[in-house]
């Protein structure tokens, strides 16, 4: 039965190899740390105001960002998930109508609060356009139902803040908000509500 011996030399180029090994390996740590930060939101600072449409007239009011997170790599988004409160939603186009405007939409018309407090957006793909200017891909989550969307913000990053800015185009029939929609019901005449609602945007979020 063979031995198998290891001379002292030998020894210490085998630990002089781990060694090595194990700098190079603390090294790649240490590059992918630098350049992979998190931002997390600041809700304080970021505003949601969104707008929806009927065949008389318009809505618009705000709702505010939850908790989130934002990962940066190289001063370029590269992921991220954040989450809309969904009992802040306001109306803000006329004080008489606030009241019974925002108990509706928190109904099980449109998107059932109770239930589903939340809204999630989830960050899939990033591409760069021009400038600041950049494209996303993104899972959007409402009322417990997941539908991608895509939309183009404006991005400035520093090592201590981001910022992102633009308008989201929601369809909420994809997440099974059909109350008064031309695509699903007819006759509705001049009570009928567009599908599509808009989401303008200011993400605010920093570096801890």
């Amino acid at each position: 039965m063979e031995k198998l011996i290891i001379n002292k030399k030998q020894s210490n180029g085998l630990s002089a190899g781990f060694a090595k090994i194990l700098l190079s390996s603390l090294l790649l740590i240490s590059g992918i740390s630098a350049f992979a930060k998190e931002y997390r939101i600041d809700i304080a600072s970021s505003t949601l105001e969104w707008e929806a449409k009927k065949v008389t007239g318009q809505h618009v009011g705000t709702i505010s960002f939850g908790e989130g997170t934002i990962q940066v790599e190289k001063r370029k988004i590269s992921g991220g998930k954040v989450a809309v409160d969904m009992n802040t939603l306001v109306n803000t186009d006329g004080s008489g109508l606030n009241k019974n405007l925002v108990g509706h939409l928190k109904s099980e018309d449109f998107f059932s609060v109770v239930k589903f407090p939340q809204a999630i957006l989830e960050v899939k793909n990033v591409t760069a356009k021009s400038g600041n200017l950049y494209h996303f891909i993104a899972d959007l989550t409402i009322k417990g139902i997941v539908s991608p969307i895509e939309f183009d913000s404006e991005v400035k990053v520093t090592s201590e803040k981001l910022t992102a800015t633009g308008t989201m185009v929601v369809n909420r029939t994809k997440y099974d908000i059909k109350y008064r929609s031309g695509s699903f019901f007819s006759d509705l005449g001049d009570k009928m509500i567009y599908d599509d609602f808009t989401l303008k945007f200011m993400l605010v979020a920093v570096n801890k």
